[in-house]
């Protein structure tokens, strides 16, 4: 285990529902080749902010990167939805062209 995610998972002990730390504690953990918990941590973020766009973002390129296009698809979408919902034209821009090189 990196030591950045070991003091990210202390942090979250004392702030079980930041989603910037479970964003960067999913993204440490795809780093570390263990999509599986990566997902995990993406889907916490999500369930505590439906707007955070890049989590979608990044858990489509996880599951493309586990060749299940099918729910890298719906995870992108979801992302598309939910940029559009908040405004964010940037990330909408970003997940569109991520599904579109996947349709």
């Amino acid at each position: 285990m990196s030591e950045r995610l070991v003091q990210l998972e202390k942090m979250l002990a004392k702030e079980p529902n930041d989603t910037f730390l479970l964003y960067g504690i999913a993204l440490e953990f795809k780093k570390a080749s263990d999509p599986q918990r990566a997902l995990e941590f993406l889907k916490r973020v999500i369930a505590l902010d439906e707007g955070y766009c890049y989590a979608y973002h990044q858990m489509g390129l996880i599951h493309e990167s586990l060749d299940d296009m099918d729910a890298a698809r719906q995870a992108y979408r979801a992302g598309v939805e939910a940029a559009r919902r908040k405004g964010d034209a940037h990330a909408l821009g970003e997940i569109e062209s991520a599904l579109m090189m996947i349709e």
